[in-house]
Parts: C-alpha cells; structure tokens; sequence
C-alpha cells in the first residue's frame, strides 16, 4: 500500500465502525502510524482551519502540512484513492459519488441510534452528528422493512406462530412506536425520535440474529419447537438490549415494561 503521509483523520472515538475503519488504515500503511486522532483532541489551533460542526457529522481528513481538510466520501476517497486510484477515479463519478454521499449521510446521522454510548463530561469536544429528522425517518423506515422481510421469512417456518401478514405487521409496528411514544410525551421530538430510533435498532438487531436461525433450517430443516426457543431466545436478548439502551438515553426504566407489555398484549389479540 502507498502510505498518504502527512494526513491525519480525525474519528469518533466512541463509535466501533469509525475505529474499525481507521485502523484498518494504518494497519495497512494507507496512513502512517500517525494518521489518526480522536476528535476530542482537536488542538486550539487546529480549530482555527477546521469546520467543527462539519467534522461531527462528516470524518474529517487534515493535511498537516498545508493545513486544508477534506470532509466525509472525499476523506475517504483521498485514502483509499492514494492507494487505489480506480476507487477514487470511480468515487468522483458523479452518479456514485452522490449515491455514496448519501449512504455515508444516512450511516453518519444515525450512528448513535445504531450504537449509542453515554455523553462524557470530561471532554470539551463531543463527535456527536447533528439530529436530521430525514435521515432518521428514513433510517426507521428502513429497519421496519428488514423486520417485515425476516418475520415473513419466520413465520413461514413455523405454525405455532399466528400466520404472517403484512399489513398486520405493520400496524403493530406502527402501533408500538405510537404506544412507546405515549409514554415519551413530555418530551420533546429529538428526544423522542433519539430512542424511536434505538427502539427500531433492537427490532433490526433481533431480525438479523434470527437470520442464521433460518439458514441453518433452510439446511437441516429444524423442528418448529426449536425454532421457537430460538425465536424466544432472541426476545429476551433484545429486551434486555432495549433496556440497555434506556439507561443509556436516560429514558424511564419502564419504557422497557411497556415495550414488552405491549407485545404481549398485541400475541393475545392475534391469537384469540
């Protein structure tokens, strides 16, 4: 790999796929052993040339030799272009790059919905991306659509479960945000939209750990009690993953009560 010397990138500490990312570019020479910061440490005198608003919601790439910067797609296009420029040269094609822009916009301002941490005190800067009401409605429009695909896949697999159907399932997901929401009124929209968002990434999360579930009995052709302590295998590991979340917002506890209250209530009206 050609090293792009002189450039430091500057990440969320606190988000995984940001540390991932970034060490896999100095692990693999892209950027020397130097190339990256956490955004907390931004200097005083580095403030003076970087946009601090921008750099919370796009990663910001500093040379420091002439003092420019490079935000979000073309940060990381530079990188891996000094290393591979087709991957720049098609990047910069104006179709992809704006399909990629707004991937990475999408990805960017819902980073802590997807893997929330607690705000630090200590620090003076916080990487925390802008609150977009678009990208968060697309974001919730997107997880409701995974946990339809996978629960329509579940349920023709088993009999035990009350038949699937589509308009069904999405009364009840809508039901659930309203009846969440409820409890929430007090609050105010961002606050709201912050754990409706949480809230979609445990159903999301529960879909995706009953994927290989369907895989393995796509295969072996599983009985269908087994398929059902996975399935409640997988409800009580995203309940106690929704109650993690609600601490971490500093939401009330009971929000994870009524989370499950809510499901329970809605099983005995479809199955009666």
């Amino acid at each position: 790999m050609r090293t792009l010397n002189n450039n430091v990138i500057l990440y969320d500490e606190d988000c995984p796929l940001c540390q991932v990312y970034t060490s896999g570019f100095l692990k693999t020479n892209m950027l020397d052993q130097n190339g990256r910061k956490p955004f907390h440490k931004i200097s005083n005198d580095e403030e003076e040339f970087i946009d601090i608003n921008r750099a919370s919601n796009e990663i910001a790439l500093v040379d420091t030799e002439t003092k420019t910067v490079t935000y979000g797609i073309d940060s990381l296009l530079k990188v891996l272009g000094h290393s591979f420029p087709w991957i720049e040269k098609i990047g910069h094609f104006k179709p992809v790059k704006y399909g990629l822009k707004k991937l990475y916009s999408f990805i960017s301002y819902n980073r802590k919905v997807i893997i929330p941490n607690t705000p630090s005190n200590e620090t003076r800067l916080q990487c925390v991306p802008s609150f977009n009401v678009k990208y968060r409605l697309l974001y919730i429009l997107f997880a409701s659509l995974v946990t339809l695909l996978v629960l329509f896949n579940f349920s023709e697999s088993m009999s035990l479960l009350p038949k699937f159907s589509t308009g069904r399932e999405t009364v009840l997901i809508l039901g659930q945000i309203v009846f969440q929401s409820l409890f929430l009124i007090n609050y105010n929209k961002k606050d709201r939209l912050n754990y409706i968002g949480n809230l979609m990434t445990v159903s999301l999360m529960g879909s995706l750990l009953l994927i290989p579930l369907l895989l393995v009995n796509s295969v072996i052709n599983l009985s269908e009690w087994l398929l059902l302590i996975g399935f409640g295998s997988v409800v009580i590991i995203m309940f106690l993953e929704h109650y993690r979340r609600v601490k971490l917002l500093q939401l009330p506890n009971y929000l994870s009560y009524t989370w499950v209250f809510f499901r329970i209530l809605v099983l005995i009206i479809i199955t009666y």
